[in-house]
């Protein structure tokens, strides 16, 4: 694994992370109907917060976790898409972003 600078990686990330929390919890405010947002906005905040582990350890596995990081990413971003709120919109977006910025810094998983 080459060691490459993360900050911006890390950045989007956090950014990711954190907008899924508030997504989350207004989703949870919401019902019964945003039940599927919320557990993907969980997934995705966690999935994303252990890359940044992964990444700032230099674990040997951070830029392999990428690839499923940036599929999380991908359907939270769909989910929370196909709701009108502002809460979902915002999050939508930043879930694009993180999974466009983990598709440019992922390696192939590969077993040994």
């Amino acid at each position: 694994m080459e060691n490459h600078n993360h900050q911006q990686l890390i950045e989007k990330l956090l950014n990711c992370a954190n907008t899924c929390e508030i997504c989350f919890s207004h989703c949870l405010s919401e019902g019964g109907m945003m039940a599927n947002c919320a557990k993907l906005d969980r997934d995705c905040a966690d999935s994303c917060r252990h890359a940044i582990a992964l990444l700032q350890s230099q674990s040997v596995i951070g830029h392999q976790y990428l690839v499923l990081c940036e599929e999380i990413c991908r359907k939270c971003a769909e989910e929370c898409a196909q709701h009108q709120h502002e809460h979902c919109q915002r999050c939508a977006q930043a879930c694009q972003e993180c999974a466009e910025a983990c598709h440019s810094h992922h390696e192939q998983i590969t077993q040994r």
